[in-house]
């Protein structure tokens, strides 16, 4: 019983480790882009929408919530 939970133990830091290597692999090749425009738009997605962005509507919900929240 001892012995099996040593080598599961011994298996999971070793498949852990891995895991860890890799993915500190990957992050650091996704860091380095060579595309200029990318690395100049510091995140920012431009899109090519022709529609109207509307973040708030004067209702009266709106309205009483603002009311109360003050």
């Amino acid at each position: 019983m001892q012995q099996s939970r040593r080598d599961f133990a011994k298996k999971t830091a070793i498949v852990a480790a891995g895991a860890a290597v890799a993915g500190s692999a990957t992050a650091v090749m996704a860091g380095t882009s060579v595309d200029k425009e990318a690395s100049l738009s510091n995140g920012v997605v431009v899109g090519s929408s022709n529609k109207k962005e509307i973040t708030y509507k004067k209702t009266e919900t709106w309205a009483e919530y603002y009311k109360n929240a003050l």
